[in-house]
């Protein structure tokens, strides 16, 4: 039997002292639990229908695809998804937990979804008949320079017309939600999307299911998001995913803090655009000093491995 390791040990242990009942969402380890697995995808259902709110022509059953995609040829970039599935009428969904802002968040909507696009293709003869294809961000940050206004945290996105805004096509859905605007309290709560919302907002600072979420699919919900539940190997992989996740967004929120600080400082006197270029340096720079490699660095800062090397490594 493979020796525990001690640290790992003591955070799985502190996890079950009482500090957290239920597991975190906006881990990976918690996200996957509850959406991304056979047992649980009734929960993913009434997600997305909550989320969507298509009617008459509600999901009724996914099925799960493989969520890494490789790419067309071994130079391709891969992809890995949080959720990755399709309903009974072909269309295919995306849902992505996103922990922290990236400066191409948007450009990273944009590649996901070119993989469900291009896995409907036909081999032969096809006529280019597309089902409906849908991504889904749960985002821990909200979109930088106030793009939306403060109380609005559901956002759907369309290809469209620019004259006269219409629906361009309607097969491409982008869904974002900006999960730091919800403020709604128990007692506030009306439709289901309101009390999914919630739930993922909260979940991890609660100690008992709230009388608002009486219905059996928060019932199950809250039954699988119990720590104390999980066998020991489960456990283990929960404490190392939180820690990962703290850890994460410990470092970045120091970063990028201290990187806009400096930045901001040097660009009062070189301008917006230079000012913005040293803010994107001293996150780098504060990254690596941290400890991170250069592809975690550019996930991070959302910049190109290159361009992390061009900036570690300056021309003399």
């Amino acid at each position: 039997m493979a020796k525990k390791n001690a640290h790992d040990e003591s955070l799985s242990d502190t996890i079950l002292t009482g500090r957290e009942r239920y597991i975190n969402p906006y881990t990976d380890f918690g996200f996957k639990k509850l959406f991304g697995t056979e047992m649980n995808k009734d929960l993913l259902i009434s997600f997305l229908n909550a989320l969507l709110d298509i009617g008459k022509n509600r999901i009724t059953d996914v099925q799960y695809l493989n969520s890494e995609n490789l790419g067309a040829g071994q130079d391709d970039r891969r992809s890995v998804y949080d959720v990755y599935c399709k309903t009974k009428d072909g269309s295919r969904f995306i849902v992505e937990m996103q922990k922290s802002e990236q400066s191409y968040f948007k450009d990273h909507s944009i590649y996901y979804a070119t993989t469900p696009i291009r896995d409907q293709a036909k081999k032969g003869r096809w006529d280019y008949h597309l089902e409906n294809v849908y991504v889904v961000g749960v985002l821990n940050f909200v979109f930088p320079d106030n793009e939306y206004p403060a109380d609005s945290y559901r956002h759907v996105v369309k290809l469209k017309d620019v004259e006269d805004n219409h629906v361009f096509y309607d097969k491409l859905t982008f869904v974002y939600l900006e999960m730091p605007k919800f403020k709604k309290i128990e007692d506030e709560l009306e439709t289901m999307f309101d009390k999914w919302m919630f739930v993922l907002h909260n979940l991890a600072r609660l100690m008992e299911r709230p009388k608002a979420l009486q219905e059996r699919v928060f019932k199950k919900l809250f039954h699988q998001a119990e720590i104390a539940q999980y066998d020991e190997a489960e456990r283990r992989r929960y404490a190392s995913s939180l820690k990962e996740y703290w850890d994460y967004t410990s470092i970045m929120d120091t970063a990028f803090m201290k990187g806009k600080r400096e930045g901001r400082e040097e660009g009062r006197e070189e301008g917006r655009e230079e000012g913005q270029q040293k803010e994107k340096a001293a996150t780098v720079l504060r990254l690596k000093q941290m400890g991170l490699t250069v592809e975690q660095i550019a996930q991070g800062a959302g910049l190109t491995a290159d361009e992390v090397k061009a900036i570690l490594t300056p021309n003399p």
